[in-house]
């Protein structure tokens, strides 16, 4: 009966690449056991066939090389059962990261469905509740670039760029919006999310009315959409409570049509007695 096999042999018998048989060579973890002085030709004989299938159970349970070399340099049952638990808690670990992921991107799913079917230009008083933001307080310019302070914001609190999609508000101060100063921001903010992971200290938005407007544009373009919400609150007796908040919902970092892109503007009011 044969007992010894090239690599190209055994690559067919067990179905395996032969570039992943020179890799396990190489790693330490399956030696050929004998090599030809003269050809170099690597021979594996049938004894090791059981260690080779060992590995291939391990790798198919994404067990790391180095864990399967340990598990060799001490092997026992003892060795083994710990091997398995720690993997499984690994793989548990990385469940509880895909179900983040995934609730992240059904968040995004909604959050650009809704902003796709949007009415332009439309008023609407809506009730908020408390929403939790991490937020950089700090004079603004509407002309400034805004990756640099999300940069900072993102830096401070050490959030993940994930965080970030659809996600950034900045606001115009109560008192330019009495003024209908519209030109700089008095904060720069990100909504967090149950699933999001942090740093920094929570600031909430508390719960409140809003008079909103969406329009087709950025907040370079939101002169005229502010203007008509605070028309609408002096004619129907409002009185401005806080400061705005402006989310741009659809953007460049979305798509390079400007023409998809929207902005939402909230701004939270009482009615005057």
């Amino acid at each position: 009966m044969k007992e010894l096999f090239t690599v190209g042999e055994l690559s067919k018998l067990f179905s395996m690449n032969i570039r992943t048989l020179r890799y396990y060579d190489q790693a330490g973890i399956l030696k050929p056991e004998k090599t030809d002085s003269k050809t170099g030709y690597r021979y594996y004989s049938t004894r090791q066939f059981e260690r080779l299938n060992t590995i291939k159970y391990l790798r198919a349970l994404n067990m790391p090389i180095e864990k399967i070399a340990h598990f060799f340099d001490n092997k026992d049952t003892e060795t083994m059962v710990d091997l398995l638990r720690g993997q499984q808690a690994d793989i548990c670990r990385k469940i509880a990261d895909l179900q983040i992921i995934s609730q992240k991107i059904d968040n995004r799913l909604t959050q650009i469905q809704d902003a796709v079917c949007s009415s332009m230009n439309r008023i609407e008083i809506r009730p908020m509740k408390k929403r939790a933001v991490l937020s950089l307080r700090r004079e603004i310019s509407r002309d400034t670039d805004l990756e640099y302070p999300i940069r900072e914001l993102e830096r401070l609190n050490e959030l993940s760029p994930a965080m970030f999609l659809g996600k950034v508000g900045v606001s115009i101060s109560a008192a330019d919006l009495q003024l209908r100063k519209f030109d700089r921001f008095c904060e720069i903010f990100v909504f967090v999310e149950d699933e999001d992971r942090y740093e920094g200290k929570l600031d909430f938005l508390k719960e409140q009315d809003y008079l909103t407007i969406r329009f087709s544009g950025t907040h370079a373009k939101s002169d005229d959409s502010y203007n008509l919400l605070l028309d609408y609150m002096e004619r129907e007796n409002l009185r401005i409570t806080g400061d705005s908040v402006e989310v741009t919902l659809i953007d460049s970092g979305l798509t390079n049509n400007q023409s998809e892109f929207v902005t939402e503007l909230q701004i939270p009011f009482a009615r005057e007695i």
